[in-house]
């Protein structure tokens, strides 16, 4: 079956003689059982560019052939489809398999043909989802390239919308969790995220660039880094005039000083103030800006300014449960205090158990919780009288069992509270001291009767005090303390939880060394 083809008639040496950028191209899939087709299509679009991108082209001579590269690449921007292949609808079928089958909403299709008596343009439109219709005879050199830039910008347009509603579903995901602990990174990173997709610079948008950028917070004429993307991304929480080159410095001093946003030819930075007077700052570098527009920084201007208030909620927020942390220390410091030991002892005992937690596979969110709750397992102590409690020599039996009813007066202060982590700490402080063989206190609960919570404060309470000098005992060697957990793995503790105290040893040892007693 012979097919003619008009792709002659105009020569390609009219092209002009641009440079080439070095940047992701776009991908181009031609369908067609002519190979003619395929090598006069690639010669006249040879030197084509786009937004200063080239072209890709990937070639299928037949549908099948077009669907095994359909299903393994997302980012085909247009498919030039012959309608007659190894069938009389080969083409029709194909266009109906990337709209139905791949849900492909995004890639452009053009249908090209020979025999447009075998597809009718009108019921073609009608029937299928195509974006345009040509007969192989019409399509000269200039209309195939007026058809790119069609269809390209189309593609583009399309992918950037996308990217827009994707970023804007992030920032109402991140503003309906704006409750949940670390929140305020999270949103950051979301701001960034929409903020990238506003400009049109994603790097999986149609735009294709790379993209760096990072938010802070001003602190004491610094900046401490939320979140960040790209060659920053490893640079959360550190410091930006540690971490970060003088010029970048000077420009982020810039915004902060003027207090507004700044767009520059390989920058652009976002200033925030919130009420509270909290300052934020965004730094986005990119190596190929499209130029913005008056309308686009009207907008930009606008999201700023909503962004400001939800980083105002980020930060209350934040600044409540910092307030709540240090509540929680500020008692379990308390009962440290009244003996001779250190309050560090609890701060220890908080990061330890929050290391097992995660180690055990308990998500972040409750390890979090069991960390905020752990200072509090002695609080029951404030009840226990001086003489007992700092007693320099062994107790007497009725002396024991005054000290071992802190278990139950720390559940009883606790457990009336209906805060989260409260209830996390009645239940530590009331089952810390029970035994996995059964013969611990205050109920004699044995194995998995004692509650994960109270398992896990068990090792990390008694790690700790063997670690340290306290008034009855100096601190063990390791090697002792590593003997005994040993010792009283299956006995005393969740056997499971030595194991994964051992896995672990040398970062809770760092924990120890970081918050070591004075």
């Amino acid at each position: 079956m012979h097919k003619s083809s008009g792709l002659f008639a105009e020569s390609s040496s009219k092209l002009e003689d641009k440079q080439l950028v070095a940047c992701e191209p776009w991908n181009i899939l031609v369908v067609d059982d002519e190979e003619q087709v395929h090598s006069i299509t690639k010669l006249v679009l040879d030197r084509y560019l786009f937004e200063g991108r080239k072209l890709c082209f990937l070639h299928a001579y037949s549908a099948k052939e077009a669907r095994e590269i359909l299903s393994t690449h997302n980012d085909i921007a247009l498919v030039l489809l012959d309608v007659v292949m190894e069938s009389d609808q080969a083409g029709l079928l194909l266009a109906k398999y990337i709209r139905q089958e791949l849900k492909n909403k995004f890639t452009r299709i053009v249908l090209r043909t020979g025999q447009p008596g075998q597809a009718p343009e009108e019921s073609v439109i009608a029937d299928y989802d195509i974006n345009d219709y040509k007969d192989k005879t019409e399509l000269t050199a200039t209309k195939l390239k007026t058809l790119m830039y069609s269809t390209l910008r189309s593609y583009r347009d399309i992918v950037a919308l996308e990217e827009n509603r994707k970023g804007l579903e992030m920032i109402i995901d991140s503003s309906a969790k704006i409750f949940e602990k670390q929140s305020l990174q999270k949103f950051t990173s979301a701001v960034l995220v929409q903020l990238i997709a506003l400009l049109g610079l994603n790097k999986d948008s149609a735009y294709m660039q790379p993209v760096s950028g990072f938010a802070v917070e001003n602190e004491n004429n610094d900046y401490r880094i939320l979140s960040a993307t790209g060659k920053y991304a490893e640079m959360v929480n550190q410091s930006v005039r540690k971490s970060l080159p003088k010029e970048i410095c000077e420009k982020l001093d810039e915004a902060h000083i003027q207090k507004q946003n700044f767009y520059c030819d390989e920058y652009y930075i976002f200033y925030f103030m919130t009420g509270l007077g909290k300052e934020n700052l965004l730094y986005i570098s990119h190596s190929q800006f499209k130029p913005l527009e008056d309308v686009d920084k009207k907008l930009l201007e606008v999201f700023s300014s909503n962004a400001g208030i939800a980083f105002e909620n980020a930060y209350l927020k934040e600044e409540r449960e910092a307030t709540q942390e240090e509540i929680v220390y500020l008692l379990g410091d308390a009962v440290e205090t009244r003996s001779p030991e250190t309050g560090n002892h609890v701060k220890r005992v908080a990061e330890i158990s929050e290391l097992l937690a995660l180690a055990m596979g308990i998500n972040e969110k409750k390890a979090a919780r069991i960390k905020s709750a752990s200072p509090l397992h002695d609080l029951g102590k404030i009840a226990i009288p001086d003489a007992i409690l700092n007693k320099n020599g062994k107790l007497t039996p009725d002396e024991w069992e005054i000290m071992k009813t802190h278990a139950v007066v720390g559940y009883n202060m606790l457990n009336e509270s209906k805060h989260e982590t409260l209830q996390y700490a009645a239940i530590i402080a009331h089952e810390h001291h029970e035994r996995w063989d059964g013969n611990g206190y205050p109920r004699q609960l044995a194995g998995k009767q004692i509650h994960v919570f109270g398992r896990i404060a068990a090792v990390a309470d008694v790690f700790d005090a063997l670690n340290a000098v306290r008034c009855y005992k100096p601190a063990w060697p390791m090697s002792q303390i590593e003997a005994y957990f040993r010792e009283e793995s299956g006995k005393q503790f969740d056997p499971k939880i030595v194991d994964i105290l051992f896995e672990n040893i040398d970062e809770i040892k760092s924990i120890c060394e970081r918050l070591t007693d004075a």
